[in-house]
């Protein structure tokens, strides 16, 4: 994979990034943070998201780069800033026939007074440049527009191949600036990708990033694959594998391509997660008509058991500060989730509500637990980890397996249609539930797992 060369932050009168400077002879210093009332409210939904101008990025001159010309690039640029933006379900970014170009040097000196008539309320403009050793610099810049104020500024120096995180990034500025919250957008999704009739499906690993792009398999589907989820280092994948028909857990080294089995001599090992610090692996293991939790370090080894208890114990996610365990069992006699301590003292029920409890997962921010409820149909919700608080996100014919974005306030599942010919594809849902997207996959998808936000 290719990795950003270089990355600053130019927020709130920091010192200009090397290579990055304003496109314009530059001012004896940047501007500084100036107040503003401009602010997005993540709680209330889709009823009035922001107006926001993102203009083409333009280039001081037109050249040819590894990645195509650069004036090209600031068009490209500044459609996926837009897309993730709105994708957001937070901003409404302004339509191309509302817009007039923008020149280079006025990336730094806004005519207030034109986007006022747009009606935009925030403007994002940005500047691509080709330098001298192949690498591009792109320059973003956020503005109040009623108030004439500069919010923020990013300048980040790439290879040809990664432009596209330059854009993520700076949509993860505007995003956390006026949001407050966390970015996402420069993430990746590892999921199953599917095909086949439902009797006989073809299952393969593939990654991508978080809006579809850069897409690419990861084996071949000679052998199914389930429940693929990212190591924190982003370095490799856990995941469940039934290669010579022995369902096992194996991790996949993203940099050399190849896989590695993680518990020997064991009849039934599956649904793998990552402890937060990357040096264990949490799965369960059937044995004598048993299934248990246990750990196992990530190099693997002789696991560790956690639960002792009737029936199946499985599905364990840890909290962000890994001292705890949620799982789901059955041993009430129903599905229902339970949380333990990480060495499996005191494990309790947390889940009281009709039907079946599946899938948790605790988010990154650690307040929430995401989960499968199945009530006839399958529904993604949340609940605190006390159990209280429980709100379901979706209500559709079979939403399932929940993933969190990286800062906690979006979840991503997959999606199954009805009958034979039904297809399943991924989905996103932010916490209000009312901004859902579906993820374009080349083929049907299923267990997608969100991967922490890139260096």
């Amino acid at each position: 994979m290719t990795r950003l060369l270089a990355f600053a932050a130019l927020f709130f009168g920091a010192a200009p990034l090397q290579q990055a400077a304003p496109p314009q002879a530059a001012p004896a210093a940047p501007a500084q943070q100036q107040d503003s009332g401009l602010v997005v409210d993540v709680t209330g939904g889709v009823s009035a998201p922001l107006p926001i101008a993102i203009p083409v990025m333009p280039t001081a001159a037109v050249q040819q780069t590894a990645a195509g010309s650069t004036d090209a690039l600031g068009r490209q640029l500044s459609a996926v800033i837009a897309a993730d933006l709105k994708n957001s379900g937070l901003f409404t970014p302004l339509g191309a026939d509302r817009m007039r170009d923008v020149a280079y040097p006025e990336v730094t000196q806004p005519a207030y007074d034109y986007w006022v008539g747009t009606g935009a309320q925030a403007l994002l403009q940005g500047f691509v440049r080709a330098n001298g050793d192949g690498t591009l610099t792109v320059g973003c810049y956020l503005y109040d527009v009623s108030s004439k104020a500069e919010l923020a500024r990013q300048g980040f120096v790439v290879g040809p191949s990664d432009w596209r995180r330059a854009a993520h990034k700076c949509a993860d500025a505007v995003y956390s600036r006026l949001t407050g919250e966390g970015p996402y957008f420069d993430s990746r999704l590892v999921y199953v990708s599917e095909t086949g009739p439902k009797a006989h499906r073809t299952k393969r690993l593939a990654i991508m990033d978080q809006d579809g792009a850069n897409h690419r398999f990861l084996t071949n589907g000679q052998s199914i694959v389930l429940t693929p989820r990212f190591a924190p280092n982003q370095q490799s994948i856990v995941y469940m594998s039934y290669e010579n028909d022995r369902p096992s857990i194996y991790v996949y080294d993203l940099g050399s391509g190849r896989p590695r089995r993680v518990v020997q001599n064991a009849s039934l090992t599956f649904a793998p997660r990552f402890s937060p610090d990357g040096r264990s692996i949490l799965f369960s293991m059937a044995q004598a008509g048993n299934t248990d939790i246990y750990r196992v370090s990530s190099q693997g080894g002789t696991p560790q058991r956690l639960t002792n208890s009737p029936g199946i114990d499985t599905g364990g996610s840890y909290s962000p500060d890994g001292s705890r365990i949620v799982f789901e069992s059955d041993r009430s006699g129903g599905q229902q989730l339970y949380v333990m301590n990480a060495d499996g003292s005191d494990q309790h029920r947390i889940s009281f509500g009709g039907g079946r409890y599946a899938t948790p997962v605790w988010s990154p921010r650690g307040d929430l637990i995401a989960f499968t409820r199945v009530t006839g149909n399958f529904r993604i919700g949340v609940m605190s980890p006390s159990g209280g608080g429980e709100r379901l996100l979706t209500d559709d014919w079979q939403d399932e397996g929940p993933s969190w974005s990286p800062n906690g306030r979006v979840v991503s599942f997959y999606r199954a249609g009805k009958g034979a010919a039904g297809k399943a594809d991924l989905w996103t849902v932010d916490l209000t539930g009312r901004v859902e997207r579906r993820v374009p996959t080349p083929l049907d998808g299923s267990d997608p797992a969100w991967g922490p936000l890139r260096p």
